[in-house]
């Protein structure tokens, strides 16, 4: 099938826009979707938009993400998170195409002390996280030919994220309390959008099957935690002349949050690289890249 087939659902968000840059820098087109035009609080946006475009591979970007506010909006997460992707996967269904349905380190406790693989058993500690565990479920029942992609602490150029906030505070404050015992892998979304345009091409040939389908990590090489990612800013600010505060490490206990998160979600994406062949930089590598982005922004 044509790549120009390809649609991307959420097209606003972080990954959304790092696929529109990727693909326009590989000339490949891409039918974006998003509000009002697409909307998961209304399905019949939905079968309209697979009435008229028909695509065969459908990537869903789209997510309710604000995970403290989601313990008291779960309904909203739920729509977002759960019922969006569940009718997705159906029209996905009934019109033969495929999925790629983006999820989360946050649906694990993390009470392991080591890398995750996909068979864990979800046990998330937060609502963010068991709707999108939730979400991962209804596109297995619903959809064969689906990929469900997990990936973790994904920032970018664009939007809200933990880069951009850190350095918005380090312009702003003296000091700043950085969680440093929080352990996960930073992921810039220019990388996942680059993974997952390599991934389409197999999704959508009918002679390439074996073993595409199925849950997958997919996150940058490396480990650290929420301090380390914030050191690694403020080096990288240094050296660029910017003002850099003080960092202080605290406890996931002196940070006091509505949602509770895992302590460890580190993700093992040895089955993503074995099967497709693709493995994403160091953290810290990918980091810079980002940053200088930034910079010439």
């Amino acid at each position: 099938m044509s790549l120009q087939s390809i649609a991307v659902i959420g097209a606003s968000g972080q990954i959304g826009q790092a696929l529109q840059l990727a693909a326009a820098n590989r000339h490949v087109p891409l039918i974006l979707a998003g509000r009002p035009d697409v909307d998961f609080d209304n399905g019949a946006s939905l079968q309209a938009f697979f009435a008229t475009h028909r695509p065969a591979l459908v990537i869903n970007a789209a997510a309710y993400t604000a995970v403290d506010k989601a313990e008291t909006e779960a309904q909203a997460a739920r729509v977002a998170n759960c019922d969006g992707p569940a009718i997705l996967a159906q029209l996905c269904q009934s019109h033969g195409a495929a999925l790629i349905q983006l999820s989360t380190d946050y649906v694990f406790d993390g009470a392991k002390r080591r890398p995750y693989i996909e068979s864990d058993p979800c046990r998330s500690l937060n609502v963010y996280g068991a709707t999108k565990a939730a979400g991962e479920e209804a596109v297995r029942s619903a959809l064969a030919r689906h990929c469900i992609v997990r990936t973790a602490w994904v920032y970018s150029s664009a939007g809200q994220n933990f880069l951009k906030t850190m350095l918005r505070l380090g312009a702003e404050r003296d000091v700043l309390r950085v969680v440093a015992d929080q352990h996960g892998s930073p992921t810039c979304a220019d990388d996942i959008a680059h993974a997952l345009l390599d991934l389409a091409p197999r999704l959508m040939d009918e002679n390439d099957r074996a073993a595409v389908w199925g849950t997958f990590h997919l996150t940058a090489s490396g480990e650290t935690t929420w301090y380390g990612f914030a050191e690694e800013i403020f080096r990288l600010a240094h050296r660029a002349g910017r003002r850099v505060p003080r960092l202080e490490a605290i406890s996931i206990a002196e940070y006091p949050a509505p949602a509770e998160r895992p302590k460890y979600s580190v993700l093992d994406t040895s089955k993503f690289s074995d099967t497709f062949g693709l493995k994403l930089p160091q953290w810290p590598l990918s980091l810079a890249a980002c940053f200088e982005r930034l910079q010439n922004m």
